[in-house]
């Protein structure tokens, strides 16, 4: 995609751009069947149904129930109210034990942190040197207090894929819920929550070409946290709020298009990640971060010596490339990824980092421009 100005957009983790058939299937619910879900009479009765026929379509795609999903604002709340609804009322039982992985993304490490403020006892595995978890790690952490184990599908920023299923299947032999962070999955990679072994799953509509501002929280049948937000009746009670009803139908007009398209755009974007990755590992002193046989299709993370990540991205936003970096330069802090750091890169490495995330809508001709330009910039920092 070349916007304005010979704009490439490679940061496709971060968001993605909405598509026409998601853009068509919201405008009715924003001019024409605009009621409020909640309401009584038919233009509310409308809205109402939307949601839910939309529930059940995303149910389908995930093997899930339609009772099963719950509507929530974005990826964020829907980790935070996995873990801390469900520590939170596990520990009426005594159960203050949590289980999960040094590179989860913030929405999940701030929200353990919360609960240890609370007295709740965390875990956090290490991870090898491709960013993996082994099922046997959180075999052995598992105690008899564990209320959660929570490890996500595939990382944000080197893209590592867990083993999810294995890793389901060691809690539930323990009697223990597992939840799973799957947005930057959620369309890319098939999920099947019953055959994965999968208690709870976060989703955000925006990383799969739908709209900002909605994602859903699977919640296995019977399993209930603790109410997120009170003040009304909407997602039977459990989380009040009045609903975003073009949000909605969108995420599900955006997962099912994902899932119908999943086997003609993976193959091609990972062939366009390895087409780029081939071109800059021709930069002297460069590397690829995270586990190469079990990636996301679309991610690329390197590493270049001698070269500070800001500088990096700034150098490449001149040239018309949006990408990111493991330091989070955006937030205004100098540290590098901790992710990266995880993986014991050092310190150098780390700051040097640059993620990049092609989709649906990236050419090969961009990914000619992006090696070109990243060799460039690169050369020009360590001059």
């Amino acid at each position: 995609m070349i916007m304005k100005g010979n704009f490439i957009y490679a940061d496709n983790a971060a968001t993605t751009r909405m598509s026409d058939s998601v853009l068509e299937a919201m405008l009715p619910y924003m001019q024409e069947h605009y009621g409020n879900a909640s309401a009584v009479y038919r233009i509310g009765r409308d809205s109402h149904q939307a949601i839910e026929q939309a529930r059940k379509r995303i149910a389908k795609v995930i093997n899930a129930g339609p009772m099963d999903i719950y509507f929530t604002s974005c990826g964020t709340e829907a980790d935070n109210w996995a873990v801390k609804g469900i520590a939170r009322k596990l520990a009426e039982e005594g159960k203050k034990h949590i289980i999960t992985s040094c590179i989860e993304h913030h929405a999940i490490l701030h929200s353990c942190e919360a609960l240890e403020k609370e007295g709740f006892d965390v875990t956090y595995l290490p991870v090898d040197e491709k960013g993996r978890i082994t099922p046997e790690q959180v075999k052995d952490a598992i105690r008899e207090d564990t209320a959660l184990v929570s490890i996500m599908y595939a990382n944000n920023e080197i893209g590592t894929i867990e083993p999810v299923a294995e890793i389901g299947q060691v809690c539930h032999d323990a009697g223990v819920l597992f939840h799973t962070d799957a947005v930057q999955t959620a369309g890319i990679l098939p999920i099947d929550v019953k055959a994965q072994n999968i208690d709870m799953m976060s989703v955000s509509a925006h990383k799969f070409n739908g709209p900002k501002g909605v994602g859903f929280l699977y919640c296995k049948r019977n399993l209930h946290p603790q109410t997120f937000m009170d003040g009304g009746a909407q997602e039977r009670g459990h989380r009040a709020g009045t609903e975003n009803v073009a949000g909605i139908v969108g995420m599900a007009q955006a997962l099912e298009d994902a899932k119908n398209a999943r086997d003609e755009i993976a193959p091609k974007l990972a062939a366009m990640r390895d087409y780029i990755q081939s071109g800059l590992l021709e930069i002297p002193d460069s590397q690829v971060n995270g586990d190469q046989d079990h990636r996301l299709p679309g991610t690329l993370n390197m590493s270049f010596a001698k070269v500070d990540g800001q500088s990096l991205l700034f150098s490449l936003d001149l040239k018309g490339i949006a990408a990111s970096s493991g330091s989070a330069c955006a937030s205004g802090s100098l540290d590098p990824s901790h992710v990266l750091l995880a993986l014991g890169l050092p310190y150098e490495l780390a700051h040097g980092s640059l993620r990049i995330t092609v989709g649906r809508y990236n050419t090969m001709e961009e990914a000619d421009q992006i090696i070109q330009a990243v060799k460039e910039v690169v050369a020009d920092l360590r001059n």
